[in-house]
């Protein structure tokens, strides 16, 4: 078969379409920011938690909430063009006062905490009464992040430039608070109620590598979504945490 532009289509492009028809890049993200928008009221005041230099785009929030503050570690926090406030700081420690955002979020950050609970804590600290946070991460469970456990954080950059992303941006993992089980526990040991929690298996995007890779992927994606019963077996997690009124 031949691409739009007349030239002809490769394996990984030809399954693409076949088997996930209208799926574009960093389907993860797309959903996740629809999560976001959804607990998004445009007075909001919102914290963005691991912001780090902002290169993902889909979470761009400046001109729907009132203001977007974030903190990380990398000082490149302060010319994210996605802040109107970057700050240079450790999540275990957010330099904002207590009750001050309607809304946080973190978007692929929880697996490389030392400390969840401690960072989680200090999340529930800066969020008003009735606020929201919001995080996208890996579950455990599944088998890239067995497979991101078991290898050294090399293979992960390496694996990482082969998808296109930058060695500065992939960062030690922990999978310290990456279960439904995990995350209900930090919850509800810090006073958060939970108001949603996902496990969601999409295309298979680390397995795109190859035709054999990505069948691999395919097959794993059917299995697991054919039954709730597989549902802590899928690769992505998102929650909704709400701190009481």
């Amino acid at each position: 078969m031949l691409r739009e532009t007349g030239a002809p289509m490769t394996a990984v492009e030809w399954m693409d379409r076949t088997f996930y028809p209208g799926v574009e890049g960093r389907w993860d993200d797309r959903l996740f920011r629809d999560r976001i928008l959804s607990a998004l009221g445009h007075d909001a005041e919102i914290l963005d938690v691991g912001a780090g230099a902002g290169i993902i785009e889909l979470m761009n929030f400046r001109g729907i909430a009132r203001r977007v503050c974030g903190v990380d570690l990398d000082p490149r926090v302060k010319a994210n063009p996605n802040l109107d406030e970057g700050r240079v700081a450790d999540a275990g420690a957010i330099p904002f006062e207590d009750n001050r955002f309607d809304l946080a979020f973190s978007d692929n950050v929880v697996e490389h905490l030392d400390d969840p609970a401690t960072v989680f804590a200090e999340v529930f600290r800066v969020l008003k009464p009735g606020g929201r946070f919001l995080f996208k991460t890996p579950n455990r469970f599944h088998y890239m992040p067995l497979i991101a456990q078991a290898t050294p954080h090399g293979f992960h950059r390496w694996i990482n430039r082969k998808r296109g992303r930058a060695e500065v941006d992939t960062f030690p993992t922990r999978y310290r608070a990456n279960s439904a089980l995990k995350v209900r526990q930090l919850a509800a040991s810090i006073g958060f109620e939970e108001e949603r929690l996902e496990l969601v298996e999409g295309r298979p995007e680390y397995m795109r590598l190859s035709p054999i890779t990505y069948a691999a992927g395919i097959a794993y994606e059917r299995t697991v979504n054919a039954s709730g019963f597989l549902q802590n077996l899928r690769v992505l997690m998102m929650a909704t945490l709400r701190k009481p009124e």
